[in-house]
């Protein structure tokens, strides 16, 4: 098959599976993404639900107002042995005014210290759901590059072995070669047509996935600017991305933040042994309508008082000494857990770091492999013009070329898609990174 032929077969595909719409960005559609994935925006509501609730402890610290008002209506009636008979109605009404601060709670003090360290929690959870969104939109984005990458080789192939298939038939009609080679190439170009079907559904299946990650009906991502060069991972030390995720990963911080929350609760537990003391306030105000019982006339009586109250434990049934062992196991159970943690996350970055790492010497292996089996291609071609090789060679030199082209496609996103999952293992992920993958697209 002649060079034009295949370049104009693939310009074909290109032209079919492209959507008549201007290609997008990867940074553009996980901007999109972030404003309409459910996931994503279910833990943004849960960050603000955090927020809130660590503002609640803060109350425990701050003064208390309250106020009552009340109104009655009474009737007296009183019967004498000796005199008239009292039918006398009168009424009351009453207001209160109280207040309350905490001079010295320090369980208190530690719950409002508890509740500023659940916001570091929210932060790290945040993190971690923008982090796996970035992931999941970039693995969808290239899923379809290489989805639209694979039909179009199909499509090319399909081409070349069509094209083999009528010059094995022409040969076949001047007998110079046998019914054999126009069988084969028939079984090939079934092959194909199959994996043609194949490949459509899995795009089909890919942009889907896309559309619904990103919120678009027609999401059409930019292909990979050709030639291709991609940087070797820095820094080159697997130990040092390691290091690095001891700082920020937001597995680790959460676990962190629980041991220093578990830290506070043994303080607080051991707060129940301690006294209490209050400065309290209030004023009342009562208005006696039409009397009293012990008077018929009216009056209005306000009263006001300051004061401090002070509360001393002094036994609760052993509560306090078995809720300080309880928090005391709860520590150790916490240390172990960041313990647990920073061992999880250490195994991911070194999984990851070999991961692209291997992936990166994949694609340098296929480039090499796409030359050799270009020219193993270009000479069955010729062998087979010659007579000294069989259609079945020039068949076999073309699969094989084709299924490199893939294999290098795929290899060069993986070694993307794996680049931010090494950076969302160590917990170094940011949306900023998608810009330097977002400088290797066509423009």
């Amino acid at each position: 098959m002649k060079k034009n032929t295949l370049f104009a077969s693939i310009a074909a595909v290109i032209t079919v599976v492209a959507l008549p719409v201007r290609a997008q960005s990867l940074v553009a559609l996980f901007e999109s993404a972030r404003s309409y994935d459910a996931t994503y925006q279910s833990a943004k509501s849960q960050f603000d639900a955090n927020l809130a609730k660590a503002e609640q402890s803060r109350a425990g610290v701050l003064p208390t107002v309250g106020l009552a008002a009340g109104i009655s209506r009474s009737i007296l009636s009183v019967t004498p042995d000796i005199g008239p008979e009292i039918n006398r109605p009168f009424g009351t009404q009453s207001a209160t005014l109280s207040a309350s601060h905490p001079l010295y709670r320090p369980a208190n003090w530690i719950t409002y210290e508890q509740g500023k360290k659940s916001i570091d929690v929210a932060q790290a959870q945040l993190v971690a759901a923008e982090q796996d969104l970035i992931v999941r939109v970039s693995q969808a984005y290239f899923d379809v590059l290489a989805s639209q990458d694979s039909l179009t080789f199909v499509l090319a192939q399909k081409a070349a072995v069509a094209e083999q298939l009528a010059s094995a038939k022409r040969n076949f009609e001047v007998g110079t070669s046998t019914i054999t080679d126009t069988r084969e190439a028939q079984a090939r170009f079934d092959l194909v047509i199959a994996q043609q079907i194949g490949a459509e559904n899995d795009l089909r299946v890919k942009k889907i996935a896309l559309d619904q990650l990103v919120g678009k009906g027609d999401a059409q991502p930019q292909s990979l600017a050709l030639p291709l060069a991609l940087r070797s991972l820095e820094p080159t030390d697997v130990n040092a991305w390691v290091l690095q995720s001891e700082d920020g990963h937001p597995s680790i911080r959460q676990a962190q933040t629980a041991l220093d929350v578990a830290l506070l609760e043994t303080s607080k537990a051991r707060a129940g042994h301690k006294p209490t003391l209050d400065l309290v306030a209030s004023y009342g105000l009562i208005r006696n309508m039409d009397g009293t019982t012990t008077s018929a006339v009216g009056s209005h009586v306000g009263s006001g008082s300051v004061g401090l109250a002070f509360n001393l434990p002094l036994f609760a049934g052993y509560a306090v000494q078995n809720r300080i062992k309880e928090t005391l196991a709860l520590e150790d159970k916490a240390r172990n857990d960041l313990e647990g943690a920073k061992r999880t996350v250490a195994q991911a970055t070194r999984t990851a770091f070999f991961g692209v790492d291997s992936l990166l010497g994949q694609v340098k292996a296929f480039e090499a492999a796409e030359a050799s089996s270009q020219s193993a291609l270009d000479a069955n071609k010729l062998g087979y013009q010659v007579g000294v090789r069989i259609n079945i060679d020039v068949l076999n030199s073309q699969s094989q070329l084709f299924q490199t082209k893939r294999d290098l496609a795929k290899a060069r996103y993986d070694v993307l898609v794996n680049g931010l999952k090494l950076r969302q293992a160590n917990g170094t992920l940011k949306a900023e990174d998608l810009q330097g993958v977002n400088g290797l697209l066509v423009k």
